[in-house]
């Protein structure tokens, strides 16, 4: 097990202070900051002064301290030497896919990804800024290696627990393949913040989507990067840096609320996998097809076990696969409309339990071929468990709507593609 530990890491953070004295820190609400002597400016245009050189700030795009002390508390959890804080997720990843890539220059990513993410890397970037990306198996460490050196990709990209299949990525052994090849590994960990630390792993830059478990009550849309200190400020460059430029900034006052969840993230995280290991291995039980990381079943069961700190378990997420697109409607309409055990919607990491099926939302952005390729069938239904109510009111209500909607009837194969 890595000797780094997240929660230790923040604890020895510098705790900022209120302006007063108060126990927690100021929002700093300016746009623009004030210098006192008329020389320090251009030193900060040019990248000589700023937050850590010299304590200075430019303008609210470039850096917020509200912002940077956030930055700097997520980078702590996960043990990179700096990070910045974005409005969303998908600012985050598609600011740190330009700033690696150059016009022309192409990407490895894992053929299992968030719906968003497939479509800016299949759809989008393919057509305004010509980089191209090939998918595939990252569980096939061979076609992974051959794909690298087919194409000498600026990026390997995965999730360290992909959406929605719930496949652990090895991020030790794929960092060999990417550094092998003279690429960045690049990974998205908003499914494992305190599970996993893809960076004391290998990994060159962390991103989370912070709208997810990090803030943990669905009620604020906002991102992070994290990584060297050389790769933040190059993201933050007054010329060349993504971040500065595209402007997707976050607001010091969600940096400020933000701030205040991380001390409670471990006990929630700790409760939301609880939980998805009793449902997981209850339904396994029953014979239902149901996939969680922590069940022996699950094909990475031993990697999560080197992978993933104990004390976190294996994630407040898992499937099941009803079989066809209308029983997993049903199936959740019962759970929501009738016994109020949680609610149709996407994202996760809720205190109240969400329910989606994915190819039918969050990877509806994917082609039939991509759906198949990445294991999503039209029944399965990704549920992100909540904490709410007793685990044993949750689980008579999932029990009850599963024979509500009863066994899968077996249709042929081109049936149950539809």
């Amino acid at each position: 097990m890595n000797p780094f530990n997240p929660i230790e890491s923040l604890a020895s953070m510098r705790h900022e202070f209120g302006e007063h004295g108060g126990v927690n820190m100021s929002i700093e609400a300016s746009t623009t900051f004030t210098v006192m002597d008329a020389e320090t400016m251009p030193q900060i245009f040019h990248g000589q002064r700023g937050p850590e050189a010299g304590g200075c700030y430019l303008y609210g795009r470039h850096f917020n301290p509200t912002v940077y002390v956030l930055g700097r508390q997520l980078a702590a959890l996960e043990g990179t030497e700096s990070g910045y804080c974005t409005a969303s997720g998908m600012s985050a990843i598609a600011a740190v896919l330009l700033q690696l890539c150059d016009s022309g220059d192409h990407i490895v990513s894992s053929s299992t990804i968030y719906g968003g993410t497939f479509a800016l890397l299949n759809d989008y970037l393919s057509r305004k800024a010509n980089l191209r990306t090939t998918f595939v198996d990252t569980h096939d460490h061979d076609a992974v290696d051959a794909a690298m050196a087919e194409h000498r990709p600026k990026i390997l990209y995965v999730e360290s627990l992909s959406n929605p299949t719930l496949r652990v990525a090895d991020i030790r052994a794929l960092a060999g393949i990417a550094h092998r090849h003279g690429a960045a590994l690049v990974v998205d960990n908003t499914f494992c913040p305190l599970m996993v630390s893809p960076a004391q792993l290998g990994a060159d830059v962390v991103i989370h989507s912070l709208t997810k478990f990090i803030n943990g009550a669905s009620d604020i849309v906002a991102g992070a990067v994290c990584g060297s200190t050389q790769f933040i400020s190059s993201m933050m460059d007054v010329h060349t840096g993504s971040l500065m430029l595209m402007g997707p900034t976050m607001d010091p006052k969600v940096a400020h609320e933000l701030s205040l969840r991380l001390p409670h993230l471990g006990i929630r995280m700790t409760e939301h996998s609880r939980r998805a290991m009793l449902f997981a291995s209850r339904l396994h039980e029953l014979g239902h097809s149901v996939v969680y990381p922590g069940l022996p079943t699950h094909p990475d069961h031993e990697l999560a076990r080197r992978l993933f700190r104990p004390e976190f378990g294996f994630g407040g997420i898992f499937t099941i696969d009803m079989h066809s697109k209308a029983r997993a409607f049903r199936f959740m309409e019962l759970l929501q409309n009738r016994d109020r055990f949680g609610y149709m919607a996407v994202s996760l990491g809720y205190f109240d339990t969400l329910m989606s099926c994915s190819a039918s939302s969050t990877a509806s952005e994917m082609t039939d071929e991509a759906l198949q390729r990445a294991g999503i069938s039209p029944g399965l239904v990704r549920v992100s468990i909540g904490y709410t109510g007793t685990v044993e009111q949750r689980w008579t209500q999932m029990e009850d709507a599963l024979r509500q909607v009863g066994p899968a009837i077996e249709l042929p194969l081109a049936a149950a593609c539809q």
